[in-house]
């Protein structure tokens, strides 16, 4: 996949460079926000938490 087809999630609209740097991942990530929550808890799924590595 050439760089101009990347399509960004979510996290494209952080100021974290952290959260930035996932902002192209092929994963539907969630910030820590209330929406998150509230998916996990309708469709009675886990929360992955990442607290970061870099």
């Amino acid at each position: 996949m050439l760089n101009s087809e990347r399509v960004p999630n979510r996290l494209i609209s952080e100021k974290s460079p952290y959260l930035l740097q996932h902002a192209y991942n092929p994963i539907n990530w969630y910030s820590w926000c209330d929406e998150a929550f509230e998916k996990a808890k309708k469709e009675d799924k886990p929360i992955f938490l990442s607290i970061g590595y870099s």
